[in-house]
């Protein structure tokens, strides 16, 4: 059955339409739009105007995309920047009015798990695994080895977020940088010493951060989800790259192919993160993987609606 999924993030709206069928996604449309909801809420503790009608309007053509094909549920949901702001139920409020859609904001358990159960839906992996989903506002970090996550966590570093509160510069000032990395490098540091004994052998990270990485080893001129997913990216590659957007002005990365002009400003945040996580990890690679949050969604939505199939046949 088609199902529809929309994620609400810190910097993108985005939208999956599958065909979900007993535990398998096959994905049919896949948007993305940079609608930087997020933007600001660090400083002023509210989501503003522009990020607010910039969400709407992905929305409106998201939902029109998904009725378009045939989606017989459609469910969406916000994560970190509307939990932080002060007017974020008020926006929940007018978009569940406009387009009748029974939006939520996630608790962290239940964004892990969705999460969790999409990274592996792709149904290869059997070692403990990480997954590393770095967004606009904050990290999640979810350890598992089976069906369910056994650890997660959800960090307050995100590429809106620490760009926003390190990089004024264009290009970033080596000072900025290493107050960057010391920020996220201190995070992770506490948050592991609370976990002793926590590690993985295997990682997977989703997300536009480990995407752009990974389209850029690949030297991909247009971007391709299939190309990318699977791809093993080296902590060598990532750092390698890292140094490279680092030292270009803005407008240069923009035009680096690989990377979509739209997320270039906060690129660079989100490498350090990224790298920042498979040091503490003691990772030499990653697996990026397209099959993220919204995959457990969809998998969530199929499941409910097999469930309530079953039961009218019975």
């Amino acid at each position: 059955m088609k199902v529809a999924a929309i994620d609400i993030g810190t910097n993108s709206t985005r939208l999956l339409v599958a065909d979900v069928d007993r535990g398998r996604v096959e994905p049919i449309s896949r948007k993305s739009r940079v609608t930087g909801l997020g933007r600001g809420v660090e400083t002023s503790g509210q989501l503003a105007t522009e990020g607010i009608e910039g969400v709407f309007e992905a929305v409106g053509d998201y939902v029109a995309e998904a009725l378009r094909l045939g989606a017989v549920e459609m469910v969406a949901f916000a994560t970190s920047a509307v939990r932080d702001a002060s007017n974020g139920e008020v926006f929940l409020a007018e978009l569940r009015e406009r387009f009748s859609l029974g939006a939520k904001v996630l608790g962290g358990l239940e964004e892990a798990k969705l999460t969790y159960r999409g990274a592996l839906s792709g149904g290869h992996v059997s070692a403990k695994t990480l997954v590393v989903d770095i967004g606009g506002g904050s990290t999640e970090l979810i350890v598992g080895s089976g069906g369910e996550p056994e650890f997660h966590t959800s960090l307050q570093m995100g590429v809106v977020r620490h760009s926003e509160r390190h990089v004024h510069a264009d290009p970033p000032k080596t000072e900025e940088l290493e107050a960057l990395s010391d920020d996220i490098g201190t995070t992770l540091e506490a948050e592991l010493a609370a976990h002793p004994g926590l590690s993985a052998d295997h990682a997977i990270a989703v997300a536009g951060t480990p995407a752009t990485l990974a389209a850029i080893d690949l030297g991909l001129e247009h971007f391709s989800p299939d190309r990318v997913e699977g791809h093993n990216l080296s902590l060598a590659s990532a750092q390698q790259s890292c140094s490279r957007l680092a030292s270009l002005p803005l407008a240069e990365r923009r035009e680096l192919t690989g990377v979509d002009p739209d997320r270039a400003p906060t690129i660079v945040a989100g490498v350090i993160i990224l790298i920042k996580a498979m040091r503490a990890f003691g990772l030499s690679e990653v697996e990026v993987s397209e099959r993220d949050i919204l995959f457990g969604a969809a998998l969530d939505a199929g499941a409910r609606l097999e469930a309530e199939a079953a039961r009218r046949a019975a």
